[in-house]
């Protein structure tokens, strides 16, 4: 399945790494938070190349819903209880001059990526008292919101959460004109780094400053990223015949939905799971009936689905690796906010190189001190990955494949949604003949 960016947009191919190289910097990784990092880094003087497995936005770039918001559903209140006013206000300001930082690179390149300023609205059908304790905190660190109890949605709510001038646009229009203005090689799988050298399939890459951008770190030593993350999946549909919403709306509720604008089209989206716990399947189907309900007279012309990787606490990691490496850099832990958190990387990573003072770095820095909220995740998540690595002692089902994931070997699940195999422990994924889809691991798996 094939999301509306991809099937519209197609960018120019680039050749693969010719060999051995030497650089400045090199960025693992050609989706949005690399291609914006190589960017930044380019316009500071640091010469910088990308390495790609596959073709440039062809990760989770291509999947997102693309909305550029410092609205990340209900974080500010979270924020201020657990790490304070000021952690939250560095975390509202990178992601707001995220925002203005994308409006003015597409006016100043004159890209036509669709970019449109438009309020955010976090919604309820079952109650206000969240939305109204977010507003308050979103206000009180200076962040433009507002509580209405209207909205354009096909149902009643309880009440919205409004944020005025976000924005959203065409992920891959943007990538692609962005993209020309750094080097590129695609098809150049990075197999390993050690010390300063990123090792591929086509041979070394030697740099000062090496950036983790692949969505979900694969090397597990240092930074030790697959115990203190996990992936969910989400769903989208893009309807035609819908009726027109000028903002975007994002359901807090547990069975809350996903709307925005895309043109003529209205993009829906839901279905959260973790990844590898999605035995029945039914995700796709579900949004299909909501949206027959909301919209009668709509038609789905595009279905397709997306992978975040979450963090113990809610916030990306963004900074250098690990204490132990001081020149490996990464940004990962998105969420379902790719499109801001690509930009306020790209800052931050630009600024931690070259030198330069970076008050926000700290609140998002990998190192940071867990929250007693994150040990509790941090227990949830570990407890599901001992029962992934667990089950691998039990008998298999008969199937093409051997049902462990090649990452640290966890028993694989089959996802009838998608008719892939998914890791439960740490994401990654694998087609039916058990060729990799997404990572953290590197291979595909064994055949029977």
């Amino acid at each position: 399945m094939e999301s509306i960016w991809a099937a519209e947009t197609r960018i120019r191919k680039r050749i693969p790494l010719p060999g051995d190289l030497e650089t400045e910097a090199v960025v693992i990784g050609a989706g949005m938070a690399g291609i914006l990092t190589a960017y930044y880094l380019q316009q500071a003087g640091i010469g910088t190349i990308v390495l790609e497995a596959d073709r440039i936005g062809s990760g989770q770039t291509k999947n997102t819903t693309a909305k550029i918001t410092c609205q990340h559903n209900l974080i500010y209140d979270r924020l201020i209880r657990t790490q304070g006013s000021r952690a939250a206000f560095a975390y509202a300001s990178a992601n707001e001059d995220a925002i203005e930082a994308y409006e003015r690179l597409i006016r100043e390149k004159d890209i036509a990526c669709d970019f449109v300023r438009c309020p955010a609205y976090l919604y309820s059908r079952k109650g206000e008292a969240l939305l109204r304790q977010e507003v308050k905190a979103a206000a009180s660190i200076g962040v433009d919101a507002a509580f209405d109890t209207d909205s354009e949605l096909p149902f009643l709510v309880s009440g919205v959460a409004r944020f005025d001038r976000q924005a959203c646009f065409d992920p891959l229009k943007f990538l692609s004109a962005v993209s020309e203005e750094v080097t590129v090689y695609e098809r150049t799988k990075v197999l390993k780094v050690v010390g300063n050298q990123a090792v591929t399939d086509k041979g070394c890459v030697t740099a000062r400053h090496i950036i983790f951008a692949c969505h979900y770190p694969f090397v597990n030593i240092p930074g030790y990223y697959f115990a203190r993350m996990y992936q969910e999946r989400s769903y989208a549909v893009a309807l035609e015949g819908a009726d027109r919403i000028e903002g975007m709306y994002l359901g807090i509720d547990r069975d809350g939905l996903s709307f925005r604008q895309q043109g003529e089209r209205l993009l829906l989206g839901g279905g959260s799971h973790r990844t590898g716990r999605n035995k029945k399947g039914g995700q796709y189907a579900g949004l299909q009936n909501r949206a027959k309900a909301f919209y009668p007279g709509s038609r789905v012309i595009k279905s397709w689905s997306a992978q975040d990787c979450m963090t113990l606490d809610g916030i990306p990691y963004i900074g250098r690796f690990s204490a132990r490496r001081p020149e490996w850099y990464v940004a990962t832990g998105f969420g379902k906010w790719g499109m801001s958190s690509s930009m306020a990387a790209a800052h931050i990573l630009t600024a931690l190189i070259t030198g330069q003072k970076c008050p926000e770095a700290r609140v998002f820095s990998p190192q940071r001190r867990l929250t007693s909220g994150a040990v509790r995740e941090l227990g949830a998540h570990s407890l599901h990955t001992m029962r992934g690595m667990t089950k691998r002692i039990l008998p298999a089902e008969n199937g093409r494949i051997v049902p462990n994931c090649t990452h640290m070997g966890c028993r694989l699940e089959w996802n009838p949604e998608e008719e892939t195999y998914d890791c439960p422990c740490h994401g990654s994924r694998f087609d039916r003949k058990g060729h990799l889809i997404d990572g953290p691991a590197q291979n595909d798996c064994r055949r029977r």
